[in-house]
């Protein structure tokens, strides 16, 4: 939401965004402070289409550790 801001020069809240991309509020908050938590690819486009990104900025891969048995 810091890249749309600076983007756009319009500020963007948790309210907003949820309006503008058809999701709950307490989705995004989920996602934006739940590590591991899980979108569908379907919200995941809808925020990018409301923020005008790509999921790539969006999205961050954590690899899993590998536990040696």
């Amino acid at each position: 939401m810091e890249a749309y801001r600076r983007r756009t020069g319009e500020p963007m809240t948790y309210a907003l965004l949820a309006v503008e991309a058809g999701v709950s509020r307490a989705s995004l908050e989920s996602l934006a402070t739940r590590p591991g938590y899980n979108a569908t690819l379907a919200t995941i486009e809808r925020i990018c289409v409301a923020l005008g990104c790509e999921p790539g900025e969006l999205l961050e891969l954590e690899r899993a550790v590998k536990s040696v048995a």
